[in-house]
């Protein structure tokens, strides 16, 4: 079995004094850097997904700003590989898929933010190409949704989105199970 770590986008604006603050983004982190270690003690590959806005009226993840780096409880090492990406789904327009198929990966572990938006395209993208996906759900956070006028706790969307994903699209974990 050869399995990748995929961290998406855990960058500066998901955190306090962020422009898109998500809830439960610290304890995601914290999730996120056990499986990191875990990795990195077991020298398997990681790949960090970075985000950077290129639409006009893009409002975080700007280009050149700290808000759009990698938290630093992540910082990549030398031998880790960083993709950027300009939409939710990590495989569109990247090197991705050809990057994991370079090192013949068949399964993947994700972590990541905003679990409503890029976790869920990228992890329904990766099944698409026939990855094997376990996404860990408390190494993701996401945000309050609003719908007709309603709102939609985090905590609500957080738990929607990975039980459709647990469905089908990956076997959704925590990270204990995991490390």
């Amino acid at each position: 079995m050869n399995t990748a770590l995929i961290l998406i986008d855990i960058q500066n604006d998901y955190f306090e004094n962020g422009t898109m603050r998500l809830t439960g983004s610290e304890e995601a982190c914290r999730n996120a850097k056990k499986i990191l270690n875990k990795f990195r003690t077991d020298d398997m590959p990681v790949i960090h997904i970075k985000h950077i806005a290129n639409k006009p009226n893009a409002t975080f993840f700007l280009p050149n700003t700290i808000g759009a780096e990698i938290n630093k409880e992540l910082k990549p090492l030398p031998n880790e590989k960083i993709i950027i990406k300009h939409s939710p789904n990590s495989f569109r327009d990247t090197e991705l898929l050809e990057y994991l198929n370079s090192l013949n990966i068949t399964d993947l572990v994700i972590c990541g933010m905003m679990t409503h938006m890029c976790v869920d395209a990228t992890t329904r993208a990766a099944k698409d190409y026939e990855f094997n996906c376990i996404l860990i759900g408390d190494a993701c956070a996401t945000k309050d949704l609003e719908i007709n006028g309603n709102t939609v706790k985090a905590e609500f969307v957080q738990n929607s989105f990975l039980a459709a994903l647990n469905y089908f699209y990956s076997t959704v974990k925590t990270t204990n199970d995991l490390s």
